[in-house]
């Protein structure tokens, strides 16, 4: 990616574009790639610098009570690891981060942060903006996770699909794991709950189709 491709992200739009070439340009912000599955950050390193993705994906991950990897949230271009983090009293990473992707990110240590921070008020009221947008996110996830059971947050979901679909056997727009992963839950759940709808005469289903079997599941 070039420098220029490099300022149009909104963060480091923020900062005078001669600052930003001195920077790169004496190693001040540095480069770093990862390769796809490669392991950014595991659960419990200390975080002292924040990456802001410049191309490729990264996610979020934990181990779920069945032992299983699931997705808590997802990083594209212009998004920041650690930026909730690396000022906090406890600046650990509460899970791992892995690359979905080939990804290349800019490393800014904490103390070159601090100093940017102080020096430009407009770089500073952008990343407040991203903390702030986070931390709004992370709540709206939780808040979701916390208020709705599993079965709720399927049938939610098999309600919505039924209606754009027009019937009652819902062909799958994502596979069982990606379901899980939106619905906060490990795969073995879900199965495991969707097993029980199919005991209970709710629903049947293959790999590619649920289909609603209750009538009164729709109301």
């Amino acid at each position: 990616m070039s420098n220029s491709e490099i300022y149009h992200i909104p963060i480091l739009n923020a900062l005078p574009p001669a600052i930003m070439a001195q920077l790169l340009s004496d190693g001040t912000i540095s480069r770093q790639t990862y390769s796809k599955n490669e392991i950014v950050h595991l659960e419990g390193e200390n975080c002292q610098r924040i990456e802001i993705i410049l191309s490729g994906q990264i996610v979020v991950e934990r181990i779920g009570i069945d032992g299983d990897l699931m997705t808590v949230n997802y990083f594209h271009r212009g998004d920041i690891i650690g930026a909730n983090l690396i000022f906090a009293a406890t600046d650990h990473y509460p899970m791992t981060i892995t690359a979905r992707q080939d990804t290349q990110v800019l490393i800014l240590t904490k103390a070159i942060l601090a100093d940017l921070l102080k020096a430009y008020p407009d770089f500073m009221m952008v990343y407040l903006r991203i903390i702030s947008d986070l931390s709004v996110l992370i709540g709206t996830k939780m808040k979701n996770r916390v208020s709705r059971t599993i079965r709720q947050s399927i049938m939610t979901y098999l309600r919505r699909q039924s209606q754009l679909q027009k019937r009652q056997r819902i062909r799958l727009t994502l596979s069982k794991k990606a379901l899980a992963e939106m619905f906060g839950i490990s795969r073995t759940s879900l199965s495991r709950e969707l097993g029980r709808m199919r005991d209970e005469g709710l629903i049947d289903f293959d790999q590619k189709t649920i289909t609603i079997l209750d009538p009164d599941f729709l109301l």
